[in-house]
């Protein structure tokens, strides 16, 4: 929706925006964002999960992620021409909800400055409950149980209250998702998969032996390839660090 109606208006000839052909400024800040929208690889279990034959997997997986990239090229670069990009809101959708030159309808206008907490009312809960299910499997102990109050009361704190006093705390959410994206991201997305591989790999290799062939093996299964995400991960936080450091200083 939010697509069709920049494209409208940019084909009725109102185009605000005039971004400039490169913004150097930024590129610290785009590495934690480019590591959030990484995110999309959420979708990929729910793809090949009910595959019953997986020898085409790697073609879908392609494809799965050139749409992805369609709908975020296409969704950046309307925006960026439709809209005054010294007005432009980090939460897109609230572009549409100050404007009736875009939207001139209430209910829509409601409903897209509203879809944010609607994604975020269903997906909140079901993080929450996976995070105090690993707090609760990171501290356990064999034949040990938790007391009520841990189990019921300090769990789910430590669960709700740092997103909550966050959510208070700050309302630039281009800062937010950069760091969330470097920091938390880059661990969760980056080194902990590469770590797994390396190490799931010397844990196999006594087991089924040097000769053993995957058939589903990825043309990216040399070593070399593990090592350069790790060191990406390491620039991705050097200049997200970097970014955050000079943008104190400046104000």
């Amino acid at each position: 929706m939010m697509i069709i109606l920049a494209l409208i208006r940019i084909g009725k000839g109102h185009v605000d925006g005039r971004p400039p052909a490169a913004a150097l400024s930024g590129t610290p800040n785009l590495f934690g964002v480019c590591v959030y929208s990484f995110m999309c690889q959420h979708s990929l279990p729910s793809l090949i999960t009910p595959i019953s034959d997986k020898r085409r997997v790697g073609t879908l997986v392609v494809v799965d992620y050139v749409l992805i990239l369609c709908f975020y090229a296409l969704l950046a670069f309307t925006a960026i021409f439709c809209f005054d990009n010294s007005l432009l809101h980090a939460m897109y959708t609230l572009n549409f909800t100050d404007n009736c030159d875009v939207l001139d309808v209430p209910a829509l206008r409601y409903f897209l400055g509203l879809f944010p907490v609607f994604t975020i009312s269903t997906n909140f809960p079901i993080i929450a409950v996976t995070l105090r299910n690993n707090w609760k499997t990171l501290f356990h102990r064999d034949g040990g149980t938790y007391p009520w109050v841990v189990d019921r009361v300090v769990f789910p704190l430590i669960t709700l209250v740092p997103p909550v006093l966050v959510a208070f705390g700050t309302h630039n959410l281009e800062s937010l998702v950069g760091i969330t994206g470097a920091y938390a991201g880059t661990g969760i997305q980056y080194i902990i998969p590469a770590l797994l591989v390396l190490l799931s790999r010397r844990q196999l290799q006594p087991v089924l032996g040097r000769g053993a062939v995957n058939k589903h093996r990825s043309p990216f299964r040399h070593a070399c390839w593990v090592w350069f995400v790790v060191v990406w991960a390491a620039f991705c936080l050097v200049f997200v660090t970097a970014n955050i450091i000079l943008a104190d200083t400046k104000k």
